[in-house]
C-alpha cells in the first residue's frame, strides 16, 4: 500500500510543529517522499550539523502499524527528536564508544522522550 501526497503534507506539518516546539528553528529542513526500501522504517532523518541542515524522508510505503493519523504524528515527532539529539549522537561517535552502542542509546532515549512529550 502506498501513501499519497496528503500523507506527505500532513507529515511535514507535524514535523514542523515539533521542530518549533523543540526549538530547532536554526536548522534548514528539507523533505523527501520516497521509497526507503525498508519495511520497518516509516521515516528517516539525515542531519548535517556543519551546515545546520537536515533532510527528512517519509517512506512512500505504508508500514502496517503506521496507518492512522496519530501514528503519522508520532513518526514525525520521532524524527524531530532525532534532530534534537543530532549533536549528542555526533559527539558520542567522536569518543571512545562504538557507533552501534551510540545508535542504540540514542534510539532508547528517543523512544522514552516520545512517551514523555505530548
Amino acid at each position: 500500500m502506498k501513501r499519497d501526497n496528503q500523507d506527505f503534507e500532513d507529515f511535514k506539518k507535524y514535523f514542523r510543529e515539533y521542530q518549533e516546539k523543540f526549538g530547532l528553528n536554526g536548522y534548514r529542513v528539507g523533505f523527501k517522499f520516497e521509497d526507503l526500501k525498508d519495511n520497518t522504517t516509516s521515516a528517516k532523518v539525515f542531519i548535517d550539523l556543519t551546515n545546520m541542515a537536515s533532510v527528512v524522508r517519509l517512506n512512500t510505503k505504508v508500514i502496517s502499524f503506521l496507518k492512522e493519523e496519530t501514528e503519522m504524528k508520532k513518526s514525525a515527532k520521532h524524527e524531530a527528536l532525532h534532530l534534537l539529539l543530532g549533536r549528542v549522537e555526533l559527539d558520542g561517535r567522536c569518543r571512545f564508544i562504538g557507533s552501534a552502542e551510540m545508535d542504540e542509546a540514542a534510539e532508547e532515549l528517543v523512544n522514552k522522550l516520545e512517551g514523555l512529550i505530548p
